[in-house]
């Protein structure tokens, strides 16, 4: 039998989840900074070589590129060629397909939860006018992301009361919680620390002896990447 709660009364599940969310958020911002500190001290070593690296580069993708152009003005000249840069062909072309299904769906969804939690209807509530203008905010971003998946879990979670905002009315006991976009939102943050712990700089920082000897492998990987690029670039 599922325990009947007041919104204001937050379920030791959402309690739990949540302070795991804050946990992984502080531990993934710490991992970032430390490796960001980090990185910008092997860069001030090895300036000379970045900067070199990125002129070469952008010299060959202008190399690259003016080689392109010449092959393109090659088929210009060629009689099938029409101004898309294909050659003409009998085949119809595909029609893209849509999924107009999908994408009313989408839409129904954001309209209800956006209508739900419109920061105007708590014009009256400036206690809960930031986390409406935050809960819309990310709600948009879902929406815009075209994840249908996604925009179901955060419409549950909206109305599921896990999000703690209500329009000023009657409160009426919900039951149990919908957690499934707090527990994708933590497979997500999960997924984020561990790809920023496996960042090489990072392994480089918390595995090596003495992290700053890593300067000697980076300078023998410019020295080699140079080298080939001026070959690349030579005319």
């Amino acid at each position: 039998m599922s325990e009947n709660y007041l919104p204001s009364e937050l379920p030791t599940q959402i309690k739990l989840l949540l302070a795991e969310i804050n946990r992984l958020q502080l531990e993934i911002n710490e991992t970032i900074q430390k490796t960001s500190v980090f990185e910008n001290l092997l860069r001030t070593k090895i300036e000379d070589e970045l900067i070199e690296e990125q002129e070469l580069s952008l010299l060959y993708k202008q190399q690259k590129k003016a080689k392109k152009d010449k092959r393109l003005a090659q088929k210009k000249r060629g009689k099938n060629y029409d101004q898309t840069g294909i050659l003409t062909s009998d085949q119809p072309k595909p029609i893209p397909e849509k999924n107009s299904r999908e994408r009313q769906q989408r839409k129904q969804l954001y309209r209800e939860a956006m209508l739900y939690v419109h920061p105007d209807k708590f014009s009256m509530q400036t206690d809960k006018l930031d986390l409406a203008t935050e809960i819309t905010t990310q709600l948009i971003e879902i929406y815009r992301s075209g994840d249908l998946a996604a925009l179901k879990a955060y419409h549950a979670h909206i109305f599921s009361g896990n999000t703690l905002i209500k329009p000023h009315e009657k409160q009426e006991p919900l039951k149990d919680p919908d957690l499934t976009y707090l527990k994708m939102e933590l497979k997500k943050l999960r997924e984020e620390l561990a790809a920023a712990k496996n960042r090489h700089t990072y392994k480089v920082l918390t595995e090596y002896e003495n992290p700053m000897s890593f300067l000697d492998e980076l300078k023998a990987y410019y020295k080699d990447r140079l080298m080939k690029l001026r070959k690349r670039t030579r005319t």
